[in-house]
């Protein structure tokens, strides 16, 4: 791969700002894209469809469509930080209370389900809520059909530890107690959204994570266009890891360079130019060793930056600002 440097990318394209991909799903994806919007304007996420729970699962289920709660939240998070953009973020993700029909529907769900009925078209209907909310940024899904995700766990029956269990759901393998040993999609083969491509082919810096290790970010390397897209891109490509293992349950008691390992093990091929982790997981150099060594496996340089809430507010969420000058270091460093 061809050096990159932050004065090669903020010229790219003429405009001054970087082009920068993001994917993942739910507050992982959101956290990162709060960040983004701080560094440049030329944001696309890229959001998962494979959500089977709560309001989405019931648009899902009732209408046929992808599940709008993901996207949802990154047309949120894109919102402008000004009075028009505080109150459409706001409006989006109202949800309401009762027991009615419309209980623990979020307003936004139902609009982008509205606008998907009217144009006929997934990414048409989320270009028309991103004009009506003056969104920083395009948000796309990472694939025209909804997704499933299927895992395989070790120790799903507590009486037969060793007895592997397919579970099938992304709120089944969310909660699943066991370890994950393998994950899946039906369809295997699903179309990988033409746009979601064409900007992962421009980008000059493509973000993964943090999030749900196996429901939010990994699932997107399992579509086959999109993991080759990903793989041969020419932009810098950041791996953000996750703050802590609470804040992931799918992966709780297992160490970040586990994470990457399985990574590794799902996609052999995929390779990252940069790892961000916050020195709160690294407390002995021992730790930072193996972490740096798994790091080297996927052709990555470990980026240990702050990047959780000072002081310990909001424990295991990403701090956007510290984010975004984490990853604006990280778009710096110079491509493997």
């Amino acid at each position: 791969m061809t050096t990159r440097s932050w004065q090669n990318l903020t010229s790219a394209g003429g405009e001054g700002r970087p082009s920068v991909v993001a994917l993942g799903g739910g507050h992982g994806l959101a956290a990162t894209l709060s960040a983004l919007r701080r560094i440049t304007d030329r944001v696309t996420a890229v959001v998962g469809v494979a959500d089977d729970g709560g309001s989405s699962g019931r648009l899902r289920a009732d209408f046929g469509v992808l599940p709008p709660g993901d996207l949802r939240m990154a047309l949120a998070a894109l919102c402008t930080d000004d009075a028009w953009g505080r109150t459409w973020n706001r409006v989006l993700q109202h949800r309401f209370a009762g027991d009615g029909d419309l209980a623990g529907h979020a307003l936004g769900n139902l609009l982008i389900t509205a606008l998907w009925e009217v144009t006929g078209d997934p990414v048409t209907g989320l270009d028309w809520v991103a004009t009506l909310l003056q969104s920083q940024g395009r948000v796309l899904p990472c694939s025209a059909v909804p997704l499933d995700i299927v895992a395989d766990v070790r120790g799903y029956d507590a009486a037969n530890p060793q007895d592997i269990h397919q579970v099938r759901g992304q709120v089944a393998v969310a909660t699943a107690s066991g370890q994950i040993t393998r994950i899946m999609l039906e369809p295997a083969d699903p179309p990988a959204c033409p746009q979601a491509l064409a900007a992962i082919a421009e980008a000059d810096a493509i973000v993964m994570g943090p999030g749900s290790w196996y429901t939010s970010v990994l699932p997107h390397l399992l579509i086959p266009e999109l993991g080759t897209a990903l793989a041969g891109a020419s932009a810098q490509r950041i791996m953000v890891l996750n703050l802590a293992q609470r804040s992931d349950p799918e992966t709780a008691g297992a160490a970040l360079d586990q994470h990457l390992g399985f990574l590794t093990q799902l996609v052999p091929t995929m390779r990252f130019d940069v790892v961000v982790a916050d020195p709160s997981h690294l407390s002995s150099p021992r730790e930072t060793e193996v972490l740096e060594a798994a790091c080297r496996h996927l052709g990555a340089t470990l980026m240990v930056e702050p990047v959780s809430y000072a002081h310990g507010a909001r424990p295991g969420y990403h701090d956007p600002a510290r984010l975004a000058i984490a990853l604006e270091a990280a778009m710096a460093l110079p491509a493997r």
